[in-house]
């Protein structure tokens, strides 16, 4: 491949082609640790037509090519297996376009999700994509793995978000389909071929996206409930009170915050009596009586004993502390070791019954389970986790992960759900998704492969 390397360089220049070990380490690791492979080389491309010469040199030499943003994902879905050439967007992070009275805005691959935010704030407008790495992320990674986050329940996954895609093909061509239109339906609708396929059809530069008024009124609580259930019940009185005004409806296990409380310098617990379950709520919009709906929301399910206490924020700091409990779970998971996770989706109507179900059934199985249970019960969407507190009974629970998933992935699929939710597929669970998803649907899923990437370059080992 030294060819290959060549050609690179005299198109990137070497600062932006890196070949040194040390320099291409960085990028060979999952943000987990859980996954480490090895790269040819790291491409730097500035331009979607330097992407597309990039593919095309790649295409020539056969050498296989893996996506990469914010290196943020957290399925092994960015880390080359081995050998495979990195084409790192981070450099297009250029915000091309915004158009307020159309409510929308392009951009390139490499922005970061906490960049859009702000580019769409400074025209008094919402973009509403939002997770705990927004600061890291990079919009093409949201839109390879269709990134939930916390505001689904109202906006939508990140496909919801999305009018138009700019997408180099693997064999080099540049599909421009940047159109900012809410109705175009002359046939196929191409741009949902690339969301959620984790860089396997084709290289995402850009998007245009979808804008929304900002919200003049926010109202948020951190409330405790006795379990998922009455969380569940909470969630139908909210939606039956304000409506679409509900934004994000967050549930946090007990283990789960008391990670948090454990590893994130400055996490207090907003309650005394340490409750089994809680949940965060938040409420935004136009309309000015949002707290005050939320308070006699919340007065009403304490007098019918649907809640056990609440903790309202009064100010935009005591909003901030409370977010921080919730989005600082992952973080503290990652600082306290390795666990069996799980980006689990069922019926919202399921939820209590698939953590009383699958808690019951892991505690059998495996006594002393510390389950850690947090996520977006608003949409059906948790993260399922699982480990041993000490670190030698935990490296043997790691080593059961086959028998801990089929638990988790049979009930799931029972209960009507998918055992990949917000995080795609990657390395993790390419494999495991073949117990559940049907031969027809996997084959129709290859017939796309071999249709956009006939010879299999484009990040080979994920998701297929």
């Amino acid at each position: 491949m030294n060819s290959l390397i060549a050609a690179l360089s005299q198109l990137l220049g070497e600062r932006y082609l890196l070949t040194a070990a040390e320099d291409i380490a960085p990028f060979c690791t999952d943000w987990r640790g859980r996954y480490t492979g090895s790269a040819l080389c790291v491409a730097l491309p500035g331009t979607t037509d330097e992407v597309a010469a990039v593919v095309r040199l790649c295409a020539a030499a056969g050498a296989a090519i893996v996506p990469q943003g914010g290196n943020t994902g957290l399925c092994g879905g960015a880390t080359p297996v081995g050998g495979e050439v990195v084409v790192c967007l981070r450099r297009m992070n250029r915000i091309r376009a915004v158009d307020a009275d159309n409510n929308s805005i392009t951009v390139e691959a490499g922005c970061t999700l906490h960049a859009v935010q702000q580019a769409a704030k400074e025209i008094d407008r919402l973009f509403p994509l939002s997770l705990a790495a927004e600061g890291s992320a990079t919009i093409g990674g949201n839109l390879a793995t269709n990134a939930g986050g916390v505001q689904v329940l109202r906006y939508g996954n990140a496909r919801d978000l999305t009018l138009g895609l700019e997408v180099v093909l693997a064999d080099g061509r540049i599909w421009n389909g940047l159109r900012a239109l809410r109705k175009d339906n002359p046939g196929y609708d191409l741009k949902h071929l690339f969301i959620g396929a984790e860089g396997t059809l084709g290289l995402i530069t850009a998007a245009t996206l979808k804008l929304f008024p900002r919200p003049r009124a926010r109202a948020t609580a951190w409330v405790a409930v006795r379990d998922p259930a009455a969380a569940g019940s909470l969630l139908g009185r909210l939606r039956d009170a304000a409506g679409d005004n509900v934004t994000a409806f967050e549930i946090v296990g007990r283990p789960a915050l008391d990670l948090v409380l454990r590893h994130i310098p400055g996490a207090r617990d907003p309650f005394a009596g340490k409750p089994t379950w809680q949940v965060l709520i938040e409420l935004s919009g136009a309309r000015d009586d949002l707290a005050a709906t939320l308070e006699q929301a919340l007065q009403n399910a304490a007098a019918d004993g649907v809640i056990d206490d609440a903790a309202v924020a009064a100010s935009e700091a005591q909003t901030a502390a409370l977010w921080a409990l919730r989005e600082n779970v992952s973080e503290a998971q990652k600082i306290e070791g390795v666990s069996i996770k799980h980006d689990i989706a069922v019926p919202v109507s399921r939820i209590a019954e698939f953590i009383a179900r699958a808690d019951a059934a892991l505690q059998a199985a495996f006594p002393q389970v510390r389950i850690v249970c947090f996520g977006h019960i608003g949409d059906g969407n948790l993260h399922y986790n699982q480990s041993r507190p000490d670190v030698q009974s935990n490296a043997e629970f790691i080593a059961q992960t086959a028998a801990v998933n089929r638990i988790v992935h049979d009930l799931v699929h029972e209960l009507g759900g998918s055992i990949s939710a917000e995080h795609g597929l990657g390395q993790l669970k390419r494999e495991e998704v073949l117990r559940y998803k049907s031969e027809t649907e996997m084959d129709m899923m290859r017939a796309v492969k071999r249709a956009l990437d006939p010879r299999g370059l484009m990040n080979p080992g994920k998701l297929l």
